[in-house]
Protein backbone atom coordinates (compact mmCIF):
# COMPACT_ATOMS: atom_id res chain seq x y z
CA UNK A 1 0.00 0.00 0.00
CA UNK A 2 1.47 3.35 -1.04
CA UNK A 3 1.82 6.25 1.40
CA UNK A 4 0.64 9.62 0.10
CA UNK A 5 2.43 12.93 0.46
CA UNK A 6 1.01 15.46 2.91
CA UNK A 7 0.77 19.23 3.16
CA UNK A 8 -1.09 21.50 5.59
CA UNK A 9 -4.69 22.59 5.19
CA UNK A 10 -4.22 26.28 6.00
CA UNK A 11 -1.42 28.69 6.76
CA UNK A 12 -0.36 29.28 10.37
CA UNK A 13 2.01 31.80 11.92
CA UNK A 14 4.28 31.90 14.95
CA UNK A 15 6.65 34.60 16.22
CA UNK A 16 9.66 34.79 18.51
CA UNK A 17 13.27 35.86 18.73
CA UNK A 18 16.18 34.03 17.14
CA UNK A 19 18.51 32.24 19.55
CA UNK A 20 21.73 33.65 18.10
CA UNK A 21 20.67 36.92 16.44
CA UNK A 22 18.12 37.99 19.07
CA UNK A 23 15.98 39.35 16.21
CA UNK A 24 12.19 39.08 16.52
CA UNK A 25 10.99 37.00 13.56
CA UNK A 26 7.57 35.94 12.31
CA UNK A 27 7.45 32.53 10.62
CA UNK A 28 4.49 31.35 8.53
CA UNK A 29 3.86 27.81 7.29
CA UNK A 30 1.89 27.72 4.01
CA UNK A 31 0.40 24.80 2.03
CA UNK A 32 2.47 23.65 -0.96
CA UNK A 33 1.83 21.39 -3.98
CA UNK A 34 2.98 17.81 -4.44
CA UNK A 35 6.74 17.22 -4.76
CA UNK A 36 7.44 20.79 -3.57
CA UNK A 37 9.39 19.69 -0.52
CA UNK A 38 10.43 22.31 2.04
CA UNK A 39 11.45 25.80 0.98
CA UNK A 40 12.16 28.92 3.02
CA UNK A 41 11.22 32.39 1.71
CA UNK A 42 12.73 35.62 3.07
CA UNK A 43 9.80 38.01 2.65
CA UNK A 44 11.80 40.85 4.24
CA UNK A 45 14.30 40.94 1.36
CA UNK A 46 13.88 42.45 -2.13
CA UNK A 47 12.36 39.91 -4.50
CA UNK A 48 11.44 37.62 -1.59
CA UNK A 49 14.12 35.02 -2.44
CA UNK A 50 13.65 31.34 -1.60
CA UNK A 51 16.11 28.73 -0.35
CA UNK A 52 15.42 25.04 -0.72
CA UNK A 53 15.88 23.11 2.53
CA UNK A 54 18.58 20.92 1.03
CA UNK A 55 21.89 19.66 2.36
CA UNK A 56 23.70 21.32 -0.55
CA UNK A 57 22.74 24.73 0.91
CA UNK A 58 24.28 24.18 4.36
CA UNK A 59 26.95 26.80 5.04
CA UNK A 60 27.31 26.73 8.82
CA UNK A 61 26.78 24.46 11.81
CA UNK A 62 28.07 26.46 14.79
CA UNK A 63 25.40 25.82 17.46
CA UNK A 64 22.74 25.43 14.75
CA UNK A 65 22.22 24.59 11.08
CA UNK A 66 22.51 27.48 8.61
CA UNK A 67 21.36 27.56 4.97
CA UNK A 68 22.85 30.08 2.56
CA UNK A 69 22.29 30.82 -1.11
CA UNK A 70 24.13 33.88 -2.36
CA UNK A 71 23.45 36.63 0.16
CA UNK A 72 20.32 34.96 1.53
CA UNK A 73 20.67 33.25 4.90
CA UNK A 74 18.28 31.17 7.00
CA UNK A 75 19.66 29.91 10.31
CA UNK A 76 18.77 27.61 13.21
CA UNK A 77 16.31 25.62 11.10
CA UNK A 78 16.71 22.23 12.79
CA UNK A 79 13.67 22.48 15.11
CA UNK A 80 11.44 23.58 12.23
CA UNK A 81 12.63 20.70 10.06
CA UNK A 82 12.25 18.14 12.84
CA UNK A 83 8.69 19.32 13.52
CA UNK A 84 7.76 18.88 9.84
CA UNK A 85 9.21 15.38 9.67
CA UNK A 86 7.77 14.40 13.03
CA UNK A 87 4.25 15.45 11.99
CA UNK A 88 4.46 13.63 8.66
CA UNK A 89 4.43 16.68 6.39
CA UNK A 90 6.17 16.51 2.99
CA UNK A 91 5.41 19.80 1.26
CA UNK A 92 5.29 23.26 2.82
CA UNK A 93 6.46 26.82 2.15
CA UNK A 94 8.03 28.55 5.15
CA UNK A 95 7.95 32.35 5.01
CA UNK A 96 10.13 34.38 7.38
CA UNK A 97 10.67 38.11 7.82
CA UNK A 98 14.12 37.65 9.30
CA UNK A 99 17.28 35.55 9.09
CA UNK A 100 16.72 33.08 11.94
CA UNK A 101 13.88 30.76 12.94
CA UNK A 102 12.43 31.61 16.37
CA UNK A 103 13.88 29.57 19.24
CA UNK A 104 10.59 29.77 21.21
CA UNK A 105 10.98 27.50 24.27
CA UNK A 106 14.09 25.80 22.89
CA UNK A 107 12.21 22.75 21.61
CA UNK A 108 10.12 21.79 18.57
CA UNK A 109 6.87 21.54 20.56
CA UNK A 110 5.51 25.02 19.65
CA UNK A 111 6.05 24.26 15.95
CA UNK A 112 4.35 20.88 16.28
CA UNK A 113 1.42 22.57 18.03
CA UNK A 114 0.73 25.13 15.31
CA UNK A 115 1.23 22.56 12.54
CA UNK A 116 -1.44 20.50 14.28
CA UNK A 117 -3.71 23.55 14.24
CA UNK A 118 -3.05 23.95 10.50
CA UNK A 119 -4.38 20.45 9.79
CA UNK A 120 -2.75 17.85 7.58
CA UNK A 121 -4.09 17.07 4.09
CA UNK A 122 -3.19 13.99 2.03
CA UNK A 123 -2.16 14.66 -1.57
CA UNK A 124 -2.34 12.41 -4.63
CA UNK A 125 1.37 11.75 -5.15
CA UNK A 126 3.13 8.90 -3.36
CA UNK A 127 5.92 9.53 -0.87
CA UNK A 128 9.34 8.75 -2.30
CA UNK A 129 11.75 7.13 0.13
CA UNK A 130 15.50 6.87 0.29
CA UNK A 131 16.00 3.24 1.27
CA UNK A 132 19.31 2.49 2.94
CA UNK A 133 20.68 -0.49 1.00
CA UNK A 134 24.07 -0.89 2.69
CA UNK A 135 25.90 0.12 5.84
CA UNK A 136 27.07 3.76 5.65
CA UNK A 137 29.54 5.03 8.27
CA UNK A 138 30.67 8.52 9.34
CA UNK A 139 33.44 8.84 11.93
CA UNK A 140 35.32 11.75 13.46
CA UNK A 141 38.20 10.44 15.55
CA UNK A 142 38.90 13.83 17.14
CA UNK A 143 35.42 14.21 18.63
CA UNK A 144 34.63 10.52 19.02
CA UNK A 145 31.55 10.96 16.85
CA UNK A 146 30.20 7.97 14.94
CA UNK A 147 27.00 7.89 12.90
CA UNK A 148 25.98 4.72 11.06
CA UNK A 149 23.04 3.94 8.77
CA UNK A 150 21.82 0.35 8.43
CA UNK A 151 19.23 -1.14 6.04
CA UNK A 152 15.77 -1.44 7.60
CA UNK A 153 12.14 -1.33 6.47
CA UNK A 154 11.36 1.30 9.13
CA UNK A 155 12.89 4.66 10.06
CA UNK A 156 14.50 4.65 13.48
CA UNK A 157 17.24 6.54 15.31
CA UNK A 158 19.29 5.59 18.36
CA UNK A 159 21.31 8.40 19.92
CA UNK A 160 24.02 8.16 22.56
CA UNK A 161 25.64 11.25 24.09
CA UNK A 162 28.66 11.46 26.35
CA UNK A 163 30.22 14.55 27.93
CA UNK A 164 33.17 14.91 30.25
CA UNK A 165 30.84 16.25 32.91
CA UNK A 166 29.79 15.22 36.39
CA UNK A 167 26.28 16.47 35.61
CA UNK A 168 25.73 15.22 32.06
CA UNK A 169 27.66 12.07 31.28
CA UNK A 170 26.14 9.21 29.26
CA UNK A 171 22.54 9.34 27.99
CA UNK A 172 20.59 7.35 25.42
CA UNK A 173 17.43 8.07 23.42
CA UNK A 174 15.56 6.23 20.68
CA UNK A 175 12.94 7.00 18.04
CA UNK A 176 10.92 4.76 15.71
CA UNK A 177 7.54 4.68 13.98
CA UNK A 178 6.08 3.60 17.34
CA UNK A 179 7.33 6.76 19.07
CA UNK A 180 4.86 9.58 19.74
CA UNK A 181 6.99 12.40 18.35
CA UNK A 182 4.75 15.21 19.61
CA UNK A 183 4.83 13.99 23.21
CA UNK A 184 8.16 12.17 23.54
CA UNK A 185 10.64 14.05 21.32
CA UNK A 186 9.29 17.48 20.32
CA UNK A 187 9.16 18.94 23.90
CA UNK A 188 12.87 18.33 24.55
CA UNK A 189 14.83 21.58 24.83
CA UNK A 190 18.26 22.65 23.72
CA UNK A 191 20.97 22.74 26.36
CA UNK A 192 24.24 24.51 27.04
CA UNK A 193 26.94 24.47 29.71
CA UNK A 194 27.59 27.59 31.79
CA UNK A 195 31.29 27.29 30.88
CA UNK A 196 30.35 27.74 27.18
CA UNK A 197 28.15 30.82 27.52
CA UNK A 198 30.75 33.57 27.67
CA UNK A 199 32.64 32.11 24.70
CA UNK A 200 29.40 31.93 22.69
CA UNK A 201 28.59 35.54 23.49
CA UNK A 202 32.08 36.64 22.48
CA UNK A 203 31.53 34.84 19.14
CA UNK A 204 28.38 36.90 18.58
CA UNK A 205 26.07 33.96 19.32
CA UNK A 206 23.12 33.33 21.70
CA UNK A 207 22.03 37.00 21.63
CA UNK A 208 18.49 35.70 22.03
CA UNK A 209 19.46 33.14 24.65
CA UNK A 210 17.42 32.93 27.80
CA UNK A 211 17.61 30.61 30.77
CA UNK A 212 13.91 30.03 30.13
CA UNK A 213 14.42 28.70 26.57
CA UNK A 214 17.31 26.35 27.26
CA UNK A 215 18.57 23.91 29.83
CA UNK A 216 21.64 25.63 31.30
CA UNK A 217 23.96 23.14 32.98
CA UNK A 218 26.48 24.10 35.66
CA UNK A 219 29.01 21.28 36.01
CA UNK A 220 31.89 23.27 37.49
CA UNK A 221 32.02 25.47 40.60
CA UNK A 222 30.83 28.98 39.73
CA UNK A 223 30.40 31.82 42.19
CA UNK A 224 27.08 33.60 42.51
CA UNK A 225 28.78 36.79 41.32
CA UNK A 226 29.91 34.95 38.16
CA UNK A 227 26.39 33.63 37.54
CA UNK A 228 24.95 37.10 37.95
CA UNK A 229 27.57 38.54 35.58
CA UNK A 230 26.52 36.01 32.92
CA UNK A 231 22.88 36.92 33.53
CA UNK A 232 23.78 40.59 33.01
CA UNK A 233 25.46 39.69 29.69
CA UNK A 234 22.13 38.16 28.63
CA UNK A 235 20.19 41.14 29.98
CA UNK A 236 18.35 38.64 32.16
CA UNK A 237 17.38 38.65 35.81
CA UNK A 238 19.87 37.12 38.20
CA UNK A 239 19.99 33.33 38.08
CA UNK A 240 18.89 30.99 40.82
CA UNK A 241 20.19 27.47 41.36
CA UNK A 242 17.55 24.81 41.99
CA UNK A 243 20.00 21.94 42.38
CA UNK A 244 23.52 21.12 41.30
CA UNK A 245 23.77 21.42 37.56
CA UNK A 246 20.39 23.01 36.73
CA UNK A 247 19.88 26.78 36.73
CA UNK A 248 16.86 29.00 37.30
CA UNK A 249 14.52 26.35 38.70
CA UNK A 250 14.13 24.53 35.38
CA UNK A 251 12.69 21.06 35.81
CA UNK A 252 13.70 18.48 33.22
CA UNK A 253 10.81 17.15 31.15
CA UNK A 254 12.53 13.76 30.87
CA UNK A 255 15.47 12.24 32.71
CA UNK A 256 17.23 11.94 29.33
CA UNK A 257 15.93 15.21 27.87
CA UNK A 258 19.38 16.21 26.59
CA UNK A 259 19.78 12.97 24.61
CA UNK A 260 16.25 13.32 23.26
CA UNK A 261 17.04 16.84 22.10
CA UNK A 262 20.14 15.62 20.29
CA UNK A 263 17.90 13.04 18.61
CA UNK A 264 15.53 15.87 17.63
CA UNK A 265 18.46 17.68 16.02
CA UNK A 266 19.45 14.53 14.10
CA UNK A 267 15.91 14.25 12.69
CA UNK A 268 15.94 17.91 11.64
CA UNK A 269 19.38 17.79 10.03
CA UNK A 270 18.73 14.54 8.15
CA UNK A 271 15.53 16.08 6.75
CA UNK A 272 17.82 18.12 4.50
CA UNK A 273 18.37 15.01 2.39
CA UNK A 274 14.97 15.85 0.87
CA UNK A 275 13.51 12.34 1.11
CA UNK A 276 11.99 10.32 3.89
CA UNK A 277 14.40 7.63 5.04
CA UNK A 278 13.90 3.91 5.40
CA UNK A 279 16.74 2.71 7.57
CA UNK A 280 18.13 2.57 11.09
CA UNK A 281 20.43 5.39 12.21
CA UNK A 282 22.75 4.92 15.18
CA UNK A 283 24.44 8.14 16.30
CA UNK A 284 27.14 8.37 18.97
CA UNK A 285 27.97 11.92 20.11
CA UNK A 286 26.12 13.66 17.25
CA UNK A 287 26.11 17.40 16.59
CA UNK A 288 25.07 19.71 13.77
CA UNK A 289 28.46 19.46 12.06
CA UNK A 290 28.61 15.65 12.06
CA UNK A 291 24.88 15.40 11.35
CA UNK A 292 25.13 17.47 8.19
CA UNK A 293 28.32 15.75 7.04
CA UNK A 294 26.54 12.43 7.44
CA UNK A 295 23.51 13.84 5.60
CA UNK A 296 25.83 14.75 2.70
CA UNK A 297 27.04 11.14 2.61
CA UNK A 298 23.45 9.86 2.54
CA UNK A 299 22.48 12.36 -0.15
CA UNK A 300 25.44 11.28 -2.28
CA UNK A 301 24.38 7.66 -1.83
CA UNK A 302 20.81 8.56 -2.81
CA UNK A 303 21.97 10.30 -5.98
CA UNK A 304 24.07 7.26 -6.80
CA UNK A 305 21.05 4.99 -6.28
CA UNK A 306 18.87 7.00 -8.64
CA UNK A 307 21.60 7.45 -11.25
CA UNK A 308 20.32 5.81 -14.41
CA UNK A 309 23.58 3.92 -14.88
CA UNK A 310 23.48 2.42 -11.39
CA UNK A 311 21.62 -0.88 -11.21
CA UNK A 312 18.62 -0.95 -8.86
CA UNK A 313 18.92 -3.07 -5.74
CA UNK A 314 17.11 -6.40 -6.24
CA UNK A 315 16.39 -8.77 -3.37
CA UNK A 316 14.70 -11.95 -4.70
CA UNK A 317 13.57 -12.81 -1.16
CA UNK A 318 11.53 -9.63 -0.82
CA UNK A 319 7.84 -9.74 -1.75
CA UNK A 320 7.19 -7.84 -5.02
CA UNK A 321 4.98 -4.81 -5.33
CA UNK A 322 3.10 -6.58 -8.16
CA UNK A 323 3.46 -10.31 -8.86
CA UNK A 324 2.70 -11.93 -12.22
CA UNK A 325 -0.97 -12.44 -11.39
CA UNK A 326 -1.40 -8.76 -10.53
CA UNK A 327 0.46 -7.84 -13.72
CA UNK A 328 -2.00 -9.94 -15.74
CA UNK A 329 -4.83 -7.81 -14.37
CA UNK A 330 -3.18 -4.74 -15.91
CA UNK A 331 -1.67 -6.09 -19.14
CA UNK A 332 -3.47 -8.08 -21.87
CA UNK A 333 -0.32 -10.09 -22.66
CA UNK A 334 -0.16 -13.79 -21.89
CA UNK A 335 2.49 -16.51 -22.21
CA UNK A 336 4.62 -16.83 -24.21
CA UNK A 337 4.49 -13.07 -24.79
CA UNK A 338 4.14 -11.89 -21.21
CA UNK A 339 7.76 -10.87 -20.58
CA UNK A 340 7.49 -9.27 -17.14
CA UNK A 341 7.58 -11.45 -14.01
CA UNK A 342 7.20 -8.86 -11.26
CA UNK A 343 7.43 -5.21 -10.29
CA UNK A 344 9.57 -4.56 -7.22
CA UNK A 345 9.32 -0.78 -6.85
CA UNK A 346 7.29 2.15 -8.14
CA UNK A 347 7.53 5.88 -7.45
CA UNK A 348 5.79 8.98 -8.74
CA UNK A 349 7.86 8.99 -11.94
CA UNK A 350 9.62 5.63 -12.15
CA UNK A 351 9.13 1.86 -11.98
CA UNK A 352 11.47 -1.11 -11.51
CA UNK A 353 10.58 -4.55 -12.88
CA UNK A 354 12.16 -7.98 -13.25
CA UNK A 355 12.27 -10.64 -15.98
CA UNK A 356 13.89 -14.00 -15.19
CA UNK A 357 15.40 -15.36 -18.41
CA UNK A 358 15.11 -19.16 -18.30
CA UNK A 359 16.54 -21.82 -20.61
CA UNK A 360 13.08 -23.02 -21.68
CA UNK A 361 12.01 -19.69 -23.23
CA UNK A 362 10.45 -20.61 -26.62
CA UNK A 363 12.53 -18.07 -28.56
CA UNK A 364 15.77 -19.83 -27.61
CA UNK A 365 14.73 -22.80 -29.81
CA UNK A 366 15.56 -20.82 -32.92
CA UNK A 367 17.61 -17.87 -31.56
CA UNK A 368 20.10 -19.56 -31.67
CA UNK A 369 20.31 -23.33 -31.06
CA UNK A 370 24.09 -23.35 -30.72
CA UNK A 371 24.30 -20.07 -28.79
CA UNK A 372 20.99 -19.03 -27.19
CA UNK A 373 20.61 -15.23 -27.00
CA UNK A 374 17.48 -13.30 -26.04
CA UNK A 375 16.33 -11.27 -29.09
CA UNK A 376 16.91 -7.56 -28.63
CA UNK A 377 13.39 -6.71 -29.75
CA UNK A 378 12.03 -8.86 -26.92
CA UNK A 379 14.17 -7.03 -24.37
CA UNK A 380 12.59 -3.84 -25.70
CA UNK A 381 9.14 -5.43 -25.45
CA UNK A 382 9.81 -6.50 -21.85
CA UNK A 383 10.85 -2.96 -20.91
CA UNK A 384 7.78 -1.59 -22.66
CA UNK A 385 5.52 -3.94 -20.71
CA UNK A 386 7.10 -2.69 -17.49
CA UNK A 387 6.39 0.88 -18.59
CA UNK A 388 2.84 -0.14 -19.43
CA UNK A 389 2.32 -1.34 -15.86
CA UNK A 390 3.56 2.02 -14.56
CA UNK A 391 1.22 4.00 -16.78
CA UNK A 392 -1.84 1.80 -16.28
CA UNK A 393 -1.39 1.59 -12.50
CA UNK A 394 -1.25 5.39 -12.43
CA UNK A 395 -4.66 5.78 -14.09
CA UNK A 396 -8.04 6.14 -12.35
CA UNK A 397 -9.65 2.81 -11.48
CA UNK A 398 -12.84 3.50 -13.44
CA UNK A 399 -12.08 1.24 -16.39
CA UNK A 400 -9.56 -0.89 -18.26
CA UNK A 401 -6.70 0.74 -20.13
CA UNK A 402 -4.08 -0.36 -22.64
CA UNK A 403 -0.85 1.23 -23.81
CA UNK A 404 0.35 1.34 -27.42
CA UNK A 405 3.79 2.22 -28.83
CA UNK A 406 4.08 5.43 -30.82
CA UNK A 407 7.85 5.74 -31.16
CA UNK A 408 11.11 4.16 -29.99
CA UNK A 409 14.30 6.19 -30.04
CA UNK A 410 18.00 5.96 -29.13
CA UNK A 411 17.83 2.19 -28.68
CA UNK A 412 21.20 0.66 -27.80
CA UNK A 413 22.12 -2.95 -27.09
CA UNK A 414 25.16 -3.19 -24.84
CA UNK A 415 25.56 -6.86 -24.02
CA UNK A 416 24.07 -10.27 -24.81
CA UNK A 417 21.31 -11.64 -22.55
CA UNK A 418 21.48 -15.42 -22.13
CA UNK A 419 19.63 -18.18 -20.23
CA UNK A 420 20.06 -17.80 -16.48
CA UNK A 421 20.27 -14.01 -16.57
CA UNK A 422 17.93 -11.85 -14.50
CA UNK A 423 16.88 -8.68 -16.29
CA UNK A 424 16.10 -5.71 -14.04
CA UNK A 425 14.37 -2.77 -15.73
CA UNK A 426 14.27 0.83 -14.59
CA UNK A 427 11.91 3.14 -16.47
CA UNK A 428 11.56 6.83 -15.65
CA UNK A 429 9.17 9.44 -17.00
CA UNK A 430 10.87 12.16 -19.05
CA UNK A 431 7.98 14.51 -18.33
CA UNK A 432 4.39 14.55 -17.09
CA UNK A 433 1.84 12.33 -18.85
CA UNK A 434 -0.08 14.75 -21.09
CA UNK A 435 -3.21 13.92 -23.09
CA UNK A 436 -2.62 10.24 -22.50
CA UNK A 437 0.92 10.31 -23.93
CA UNK A 438 3.86 9.12 -21.84
CA UNK A 439 7.56 9.55 -22.62
CA UNK A 440 9.89 7.25 -20.69
CA UNK A 441 13.57 6.41 -20.59
CA UNK A 442 14.26 2.71 -20.06
CA UNK A 443 17.40 0.86 -19.00
CA UNK A 444 17.82 -2.91 -18.62
CA UNK A 445 20.48 -4.36 -16.32
CA UNK A 446 21.96 -7.80 -15.76
CA UNK A 447 23.74 -7.51 -12.43
CA UNK A 448 25.50 -4.13 -12.47
CA UNK A 449 25.84 -4.08 -16.27
CA UNK A 450 23.63 -2.10 -18.64
CA UNK A 451 22.51 -4.46 -21.42
CA UNK A 452 19.95 -2.30 -23.23
CA UNK A 453 18.62 1.26 -23.12
CA UNK A 454 16.32 3.53 -25.04
CA UNK A 455 13.39 5.96 -24.99
CA UNK A 456 9.74 5.14 -25.63
CA UNK A 457 6.64 7.14 -26.39
CA UNK A 458 3.33 5.42 -25.74
CA UNK A 459 -0.31 6.42 -25.74
CA UNK A 460 -2.81 5.30 -23.11
CA UNK A 461 -6.26 4.35 -24.35
CA UNK A 462 -9.31 3.24 -22.44
CA UNK A 463 -10.56 -0.14 -23.61
CA UNK A 464 -13.96 -0.21 -25.26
Amino acid sequence: MSIKQNTIEKEVTISGKGLHTGIEVTLTFKPAPENFGFKFKRIDLPGEPMIEANISKVRGTSRGTVLKDGDVVISTIEHVMAALIGTGIDNVLIEMNGPEAPILDGSAAPYVKILGEAGIVAQHADVEYFEIKRKIVYRNLETGTEIIAYPDDDFSIDVMISYNSVVLDNQYATYSSQTNFAEEIAPCRTFVFVRELEMLLKNNLVKGGDVDNAIVIMDQPVTLDELNRIADLFNQKHIEVNKIGILNNITLRFDNECARHKLLDVIGDLALIGKRIKGRIVAKRPGHGPNTEFAKMLHKEYLKCISENTAPEYDPNKAPLYDVNQIKKMLPHRNPFLLLDKVIEKGTDYIIGVKNVTANEPFFVGHFPAEPIMPGVLIIEAMAQCGGVFVISSQPSDGDYSTYFMTMDSIKFRKKVVPGDTLVFRLKLLGPIRRGIANMRAIAFVGDTVVCEGEFMAVIAKNK
